[in-house]
């Protein structure tokens, strides 16, 4: 275990410094500063050897995480990230990205604020890169089975890594420019730099994925085409369907989903040219949604050098502590200030969008809003509280659907779930033979880690379908809602 008493001599939770907000907002680069090794052993050894240590269940990925803060209090960063490789693909992402549900289920937190996981797990993978114990791991034979992997998100990305190492010849097909998905082109630089992903696509590739980039299956190569092709078809292309608000004046120019803003603006920051790009410069932005992708809206509006930014949220606003209906080890739902917060705008809940409101020239100018109700178990504008919001950029990032479905029901023969995401069975395969779906696809939008776990495990059921049986390990089941310790 890490230090016997060091949950009893450092009690207080310890993360690097963020930059200063005038500083980092002049730029793309991550917010937080190097962190401290001292501060970082320090935060290892409050890890407690626990009988039952309830973080590995509060991660999908069951993450080894006592074994990697033990030897990481000891200095031992090499076997450090050996432990955190063997669970997890991708601890440079999910450390930068994932909301951490595992620091939720920490038994410190019972009384205590909880270890730095999410910390110690990206400090850990940045060591290795930066020392160069980040090797390819190629297969020592072929299998001469093929797979396709269609979409480069972590989902995927996990799978092709997975199944290459097995020894089958994987290529993964992303209609993008470049490879990474949403990790690419959705998550703002000041979330996490692009050169993570190419980092882990080198090794990837070294190790024999290949990657092809700017192909788009169901038009550029039909599926039937690429089940002919391929001995297995592992689909993992996201839930991309926006949520939609439609209310008076949804056409206007200026109202936007939140995914056009940010795509466009991760191409200008990769140094692509985006003609008439979508720019909150000089602007009142209004985002309507209070997650993370509203949150990485107002963090590029800031950069962007916006006038005003607010952000509006449907609900009421969460508590700022652990509320007693969402006891420990579950996941709570509480008040939060992430980075782009830290630097400015208004966050308004309780208010329900009613009209985008729009000038002469067919632009939007302002949003009436309203007071939220519950009327029926349903939220509602209440009626004599309506107001007007001055706006020239609205972000609709109110989440996503499910997944594209035209060319999957018109090509695949593919069948969704109520909820409008693939209907899989218990092995991931969908109602095609030799077709398996994993990630937001086929969960609906979830967490990173959600994502990687179910590519981990969609590469497992693969190579059995294969190959008769496999050795590769399966985390979750598709039936898995959230190992248990998520909130109703």
């Amino acid at each position: 275990m890490a230090d016997p008493k060091g949950f009893l001599k450092a009690t207080e939770r310890e993360l690097p410094p963020r930059r200063p907000v005038p500083v980092r907002i002049m730029d793309w680069k991550e917010v937080y500063e190097p962190g401290d090794s001292a501060v970082l052993r320090r935060q290892a050894g409050r890890c407690m050897d626990c009988g039952i240590p309830f973080c590995h269940k509060g991660c999908p990925l069951g993450n080894l995480i006592p074994e990697w803060n033990d030897f990481t209090w000891r200095g031992e960063g090499r076997a450090a990230s050996e432990r955190l490789h063997a669970t997890n693909n991708f601890p440079e992402f999910t450390g930068r990205l994932c909301p951490a549900p595992c620091e939720s289920s920490c038994v410190l937190g019972i009384n205590q604020p909880a270890v730095t996981i999410k910390q110690i797990e990206v400090s850990i993978a940045d060591e290795a890169f930066g020392s160069g114990w980040i090797e390819p791991e190629p297969p020592g034979r072929l299998t001469g089975k093929t797979v396709a992997v269609v979409g480069s998100g972590p989902a995927g990305l996990a799978a092709a890594q997975q199944l290459t190492r097995a020894g089958h010849t994987v290529a993964v097909f992303e209609r993008d420019d470049r490879i990474g998905g949403l990790l690419r082109y959705g998550i703002p630089d000041f979330k996490m730099e692009k050169r993570h992903i190419d980092a882990r696509l080198r090794q990837m590739q070294d190790e024999g994925t290949r990657f092809r980039a700017g192909v788009e299956i169901g038009k550029d190569i039909s599926w039937d085409d690429l089940r002919s092709r391929y001995d297995a078809v592992v689909v993992a292309t996201g839930a991309t369907v926006p949520r939609e608000l439609p209310i008076p004046g949804r056409d206007l120019a200026g109202v936007h989903f939140a995914m056009e803003y940010l795509v466009e603006s991760n191409h200008a920051v990769a140094g692509d040219s985006v003609p008439n790009q979508i720019s909150a410069e000089g602007k009142h932005v209004v985002v309507i949604g209070g997650g993370d992708t509203g949150a990485d809206c107002i963090g590029t509006a800031h950069r962007h050098g916006a006038l005003t930014v607010t952000n509006l949220a449907i609900g009421k606003r969460p508590p700022g502590e652990r509320p007693d209906h969402q006891p420990w080890p579950m996941a709570p739902l509480v008040f939060e200030v992430s980075s782009a917060h830290e630097e400015g705008g208004e966050r308004s809940y309780l208010a329900s969008t009613v009209e985008f409101l729009g000038n002469g020239a067919g632009e939007v100018r302002a949003l009436r809003v309203a007071e939220t109700e519950f009327v029926d178990g349903r939220r509602v504008p209440k009626s004599g509280t309506e107001r007007e919001i001055p706006a020239d950029l609205v972000l609709i990032a109110m989440g996503f659907t499910g997944p594209e479905r035209a060319l999957l029901e018109d090509q695949l023969d593919a069948r969704f779930t109520e909820r409008g995401n693939v209907l899989r069975e218990d092995d991931y395969q969908t109602t095609a033979p030799g077709v398996f779906v994993a990630g937001d696809a086929g969960r609906g939008q979830s967490l990173i880690v959600w994502a990687i776990a179910e590519g981990r495990a969609v590469a497992a059921s693969v190579d059995a379908y294969l190959m008769g049986e496999t050795e590769l390990p399966s985390p979750v089941r598709p039936t898995d809602l959230a190992i248990g310790l998520q909130p109703a």
